[in-house]
């Protein structure tokens, strides 16, 4: 626990089976109360190694996407009591070692909400970001910053940690299922007006992290320039939209978080 808070750390997976035991590894003793991985049809052996290390698993049948994945890590998360939720990537793209820092900043009670950025410092060019989505992230951002009136450094990290309220009053059941939702549940919690903090973190490159190639990444692109509009349309009152109001659909914990998904304890 961390000022009396349940930390929960909950791992959205898909072929992970080469990085998850380096990631698990330098997770901090004495901060992470319970573990979850989500495995979203992995082709590998995700899961297998996963009982092997003692970690509770939850199994899509069939692939959910992205999107689909985090929000059965959500609905499990709050399921299973936690008080702070981290997302860790099990590919080792992110530095586990911060998640007593994340986690201790938001149980301090002054933010709601705190992202491990690649992009304050001069961490990511160094460690493998391609150019492109560098430039990319600095344009997405800005033009994010502009419309939902914030001043972060970059809203395209997977490394998240969330108070529980965050995650029981968003509508995220009205956010997609594909990659676009991380960024749709930082235009939320804005809308929400929740308090979005930010960490420098390492980031690292290589061939088993996993990254979306530059088809989908454009794809991506778009749908960060419509979410941003839509907040900004909302906000002036001139298009309602589900995915920023408080009756859009919230994530349903009593109900199974995806059909029939196979529940494997730690």
């Amino acid at each position: 626990m961390v000022n009396g808070k349940r930390v929960m750390v909950v791992l959205p997976a898909y072929n992970a089976a080469k990085t998850l035991e380096r990631t698990i590894s330098e997770i901090p003793p004495g901060v992470v109360d319970d573990l979850l991985l989500v495995d979203d049809a992995s082709k590998d052996d995700t899961v297998s190694l996963a009982g092997r290390l003692g970690i509770a698993c939850v199994v899509h049948p069939k692939n959910r996407g992205y999107g689909g994945n985090q929000k059965t890590c959500y609905t499990e998360a709050l399921r299973r009591g936690a008080d702070i939720v981290v997302m860790l990537h099990p590919d080792y793209q992110y530095s586990p070692r911060l998640i007593g820092a994340m986690a201790w900043l938001v149980a301090s009670g002054e933010f709601d909400v705190i992202l491990g950025s690649r992009l304050l410092g001069t961490g990511a060019l160094k460690g493998g970001m391609p150019f492109y989505k560098y430039v990319a992230n600095r344009f997405l951002t800005a033009f994010e910053n502009v419309m939902l009136g914030e001043r972060l450094s970059e809203y395209h990290t997977g490394y998240r940690a969330f108070a529980r309220e965050v995650l029981e009053r968003l509508p995220l059941a009205e956010g997609s299922d594909d990659f676009v939702f991380d960024n749709q549940m930082l235009a939320q919690a804005v809308a929400f007006g929740y308090r979005i903090g930010e960490i420098s973190c390492p980031t690292r490159y290589f061939a088993e992290a996993s990254s979306i190639n530059f088809r989908r990444s454009v794809v991506y692109g778009f749908g960060v320039l419509a979410t941003a509009l839509k907040f900004r349309l909302h906000r002036w009152g001139l298009r309602r939209d589900r995915l920023f109001d408080p009756s859009g659909r919230r994530l349903d914990v009593s109900a199974p978080a995806s059909p029939d998904p196979v529940t494997i304890p730690g």
